[in-house]
């Protein structure tokens, strides 16, 4: 199995109408792409946040990661949280 991560940083000004749209995209995800085995997102609650947001998904292996990434569904979402976020760290892993 591969957890694909990706840590958020907002730019400032982001809104909590633009987080909640961030969700209503993201969550529709799993519903459209069948290589997405699980699927959690959230903002970061801890008082002296360095982060703003993550999203950790698990696939069966790298194919369906690399599948994942060029599926349009999840570009456009991709596009809409680049436009939102001043970074973004991404990192992938195996686990059992």
């Amino acid at each position: 199995m591969i957890k694909h991560v990706v840590l958020a940083k907002f730019k400032p000004g982001v809104t909590e109408a633009d987080v909640a749209e961030l969700r209503k995209k993201l969550a529709a995800l799993p519903g459209i792409i069948p290589e997405i085995k699980g699927y959690d997102f959230g903002q970061d609650v801890r008082a002296e946040k360095t982060l703003d947001f993550a999203l950790v998904s698990t696939f069966a292996d790298m194919a369906a990661v690399k599948r994942y990434l060029v599926q349009p569904d999840h570009l456009a979402v991709g596009r809409y949280i680049r436009s939102l976020c001043e970074s973004l760290q991404i990192i992938d892993f195996e686990h059992e």
